[in-house]
């Protein structure tokens, strides 16, 4: 039997231009998230994108269990739990919101040839930049559709592990968590809030579903 897993939304940031670390109010949302949680999850393993954001944010939610008195093995980084893989001239590239911050991850290329390709120009164009590379048919890497897939990939693998918990908590991203919406619960809700995501659950037959969850509420 796999545990369950809970997907969250890393905490506050200031911006989403580079790598940066949780605000004050992130680093206090992913602990009180921890703290609310910790009644009903049992024992907990937490795993967390490789950014700073959800790495400080499985910290944080760290503290917050352990001080409610839940066991807890972790947080480890999950390759899993990390962004689309979008490739530029051949470079894996992280989603970024400027043609000069594309740039900075291919070196050799500037922003006019970011913009040059039609995925790029469309993507930093958009008014909601998730939400077109979710309609998008033809990404030049993940679509949407294969995102979902890894994450119920992911799941399943959760029965294997040597250490067994009741329950995974994964910090990861808004682009991850609107694939796994859009793919198993058939809609996009648009930005979630920062520390909310998704219960998934395996049926016996390996089908996954997905409902809503909020540690807040």
């Amino acid at each position: 039997m796999s545990p369950r897993l809970l997907l969250l939304r890393h905490g506050e940031v200031a911006s989403h231009r580079g790598d940066v670390p949780l605000t004050a109010e992130g680093c206090a949302q992913a602990a009180e998230a921890g703290h609310r949680m910790a009644a009903g999850l049992g024992s907990v393993r937490l795993l967390s994108g490789a950014t700073r954001r959800a790495r400080e944010t499985a910290e944080g939610v760290r503290g917050g269990l352990a001080g409610a008195g839940a066991a807890v093995a972790g947080p480890d980084v999950a390759f899993a739990l990390r962004n689309p893989d979008l490739y530029l001239a051949g470079a894996r590239v992280d989603m970024v919101s400027s043609a000069e911050a594309f740039a900075a991850q291919v070196p050799w290329l500037g922003a006019d040839d970011v913009l040059a390709v039609p995925f790029f120009r469309g993507f930093l164009g958009a008014p909601d930049r998730i939400e077109w590379w979710l309609r998008s048919d033809d990404p030049p890497g993940d679509d949407a559709p294969a995102v979902a897939a890894r994450i119920v990939a992911f799941a399943r693998s959760l029965g294997d592990q040597g250490t067994a918990a009741d329950t995974v908590v994964a910090v990861t991203h808004s682009p991850v968590l609107r694939a796994v919406s859009l793919g198993l619960m058939g809609e996009d809700p648009g930005e979630p809030p920062y520390l909310q995501g998704f219960t998934v659950r395996l049926g016996p037959d390996g089908s996954a579903r997905a409902e809503a969850f909020d540690p807040f509420a």
